[in-house]
């Protein structure tokens, strides 16, 4: 990924918080046909290696874990939040109208080997895991033992797992950090002013950077 010094994000916790935020990962790996591409929620999960681990299962309709290149590394790839940012909230527009539209973004690669799990009890673990973080906020979190076994068993199934030990991770923070102060402040001004939540997240982010 192409990443310029100033919008570089080295912090490991920095990165898997965003990881831990946003767990829709693209999977990205090669096979026979080229490149290929699964959306998955994927669980991080700390194995006493640098960066950790990452964690998921695709449907074994899915022709991915058939056609990947074992021997090259797979790529997960996680976007946090995300806005357009208008040429208007930059004085120098008023001043001498030299100014081009942009997008501020957050996001996060993981590069790794990938290995197919088709073990029952692993499944079975990760979809519990995947099921208690995400039902978690609920006010009646839903459990796996709540369906009957049988029809979890025939769930589990139909799916393969994924590990991808993570051996190198990347970080681009893309949030203003080559504009001046006065800049800055009129991007932080624009976006409060609108108001959604995904340009009060950029305008924090914008304002921490």
């Amino acid at each position: 990924m192409y990443i310029p010094r100033h919008n570089e994000e080295k912090r490991v916790p920095v990165m898997h918080a965003l990881v831990t935020s946003h767990p829709l990962g693209t999977l990205v790996t090669l096979g026979s046909s080229g490149l290929f591409a699964s959306h998955i929620p994927m669980v991080l999960e700390n194995d006493g290696s640098e960066f950790g681990v990452l964690r998921g299962h695709i449907s074994r309709a899915n022709t991915q874990w058939r056609d990947f290149v074992p021997t090259v590394d797979a790529l997960a790839i996680f976007s946090g939040h995300q806005h357009y940012i208008t040429p208007n909230w930059y004085p120098g527009t008023k001043e001498h109208g030299e100014e081009v539209p942009t997008w501020n973004y957050v996001v996060v690669h993981a590069y790794g080997p990938l290995t197919v799990i088709q073990d029952e009890r692993w499944l079975l673990t990760n979809v519990e895991r995947l099921t208690s973080i995400h039902e978690a906020a609920s006010p009646v979190p839903w459990k796996v033992s709540d369906a009957p076994q049988d029809f979890i068993r025939s769930q589990l199934r139909g799916i393969v797992g994924l590990e991808l030990p993570i051996r190198r991770l990347e970080g681009k923070w893309k949030v203003s950090q080559n504009r001046t102060e006065e800049e800055r402040e009129g991007v932080v001004e624009g976006l409060g002013k609108l108001g959604t939540p995904e340009s009060l997240a950029m305008k924090d982010l914008v304002e921490r950077k």
